[in-house]
């Protein structure tokens, strides 16, 4: 356990701070939380691993740990389960420098954490795109089972284009600085919905401020540190490629496929 840590703060920095997996060296005492669910999409499996609540702490025999440092560490730990109490990456908001240019967002989130991070960070081919519907992709047949390294194959090196869809959830995902939203087939907001996200990627800026100049038309606020549910649907069209994800907490409870179309960009007429 101790090398995993310590091998995943050398791996990156930020795995120190957040407690992605922490280890803290304190004297001969070892912390060292393990949140499962700490972001809406980590891939790690539950297994050995996570059959202990999240943060808990695992000591080191050796109690002698001087009261500063036992400060330390409960403080730690506070700042730990304060950023993770949403188990989402809109919690981490608060972090963002510029939370209100979604083109300067800071992802916190390691790659090496992100569920097929290099099948989605890819910019959208200029071909042909295959026009849909929302039920379309809610009758895509979903797998049991979806390596976490797994390159695009298939479906998912197509382009598709959705004219008529309803925007019913948008936020950001200050983890990995990704565009979330939620859209259905129709305007009901008991709909089944599926998730399209506009990556961080620099080809990606335009869209991200155009999403967020157009819904604030609409009266509606999406940052770093602002977004959810719209209070009525919005029409959209959406590009994008499609992506398979896997089966976790994603967003909410309509949200009925691990299928989304990532990278997409959504436009809000």
């Amino acid at each position: 356990m101790k090398h995993l840590a310590r091998y995943m703060a050398e791996q990156d920095p930020l795995f120190t701070f957040f407690g992605l997996s922490v280890s803290l060296d304190l004297g001969r005492s070892l912390m060292l939380p393990i949140p499962t669910r700490l972001f809406d999409h980590y891939w790690i499996p539950y297994g050995k691993l996570a059959s202990r609540k999240p943060f808990q702490c695992y000591g080191h025999p050796n109690n002698h740990v001087k009261p500063i440092k036992r400060m330390a560490l409960v403080g730690s730990v506070a700042l730990l389960a304060l950023l993770s109490v949403g188990c989402n990456g809109s919690s981490f908001g608060v972090l963002q420098p510029n939370p209100e240019d979604l083109c300067k967002c800071l992802p916190l989130e390691p790659a090496i954490l992100d569920f097929r991070h290099l099948a989605k960070h890819v910019p959208i081919p200029n071909i042909a795109a295959q026009e849909i519907g929302v039920d379309t992709i809610l009758s895509w047949t979903q797998d049991a089972f979806v390596d976490p390294n797994a390159p695009r194959t298939g479906r998912e090196l197509q382009v598709f284009h959705v004219a008529n869809a309803f925007l019913q959830e948008t936020s950001v995902n200050s983890a990995d600085c990704d565009v979330h939203f939620e859209i259905s087939q129709t305007a009901d907001k008991n709909a089944d919905r599926v998730i399209v996200e506009t990556p961080v990627d620099s080809e990606f800026c335009s869209a991200r401020q155009n999403a967020q100049s157009e819904l604030a038309k609409h009266h509606f606020v999406l940052d770093s540190q602002h977004g959810g549910e719209l209070p009525q649907a919005l029409p959209v069209d959406i590009l994008g490629m499609a992506f398979e994800d896997f089966d976790h907490s994603r967003g909410s409870l309509q949200v009925k496929t691990i299928w989304e179309l990532h990278p997409a960009i959504v436009t809000i007429p």
